[in-house]
């Protein structure tokens, strides 16, 4: 058996065919778990009818476990979408909405209220940094509310 050296390999077919079938494969598991996914969430909106119609009163979102998302991003990845948020809006920003529209650029759910909270946070805290090293301002409005804009 002759060894073959990456810099030989001209024919990818087998390769290309490989990569197309676990492709195939990892679709088809995606779409098994969404729907199951869809029917857990069904069958809670079931469990939730019950309890209500058996007179339960207390709030079901109460007793819910605790769910930790992990928000990752690369080095200054957080940072670069503020910054690119801030320039491209016509007016300034809060913390939340900041969150709001970088988990919709990431293609996220952003009615996932426990993500959209702790991605503003995050946003809060390295927002509270920039405008201590002079690069943001934060401006309460009506509401006292931070609004976040570049400085200019």
């Amino acid at each position: 058996m002759t060894k073959r050296f990456y810099s030989e390999i001209k024919d990818y077919g087998e390769t290309h065919n490989g990569l197309l079938k676990k492709r195939v494969q990892l679709f088809h598991e995606a779409e098994r778990l969404a729907e199951q996914l869809a029917m857990a969430r069904n069958d809670i909106k079931s469990l939730d009818v019950a309890l209500r119609i058996v007179g339960y009163t207390g709030q079901l979102n109460d007793i819910m476990p605790k769910q930790y998302r992990k928000l990752e991003f690369v080095k200054g990845e957080l940072l670069e979408g503020i910054i690119t948020e801030l320039k491209c809006s016509e007016r300034p920003l809060t913390s939340r909405e900041l969150a709001q529209n970088i988990l919709a650029a990431s293609g996220q759910d952003i009615r996932d209220r426990r993500t959209v909270a702790d991605l503003t946070n995050r946003i809060g805290r390295s927002l509270y940094k920039q405008r201590a090293k002079g690069n943001l301002l934060g401006v309460l409005n009506k509401k006292h509310v931070i609004e976040w804009q570049l400085r200019p």
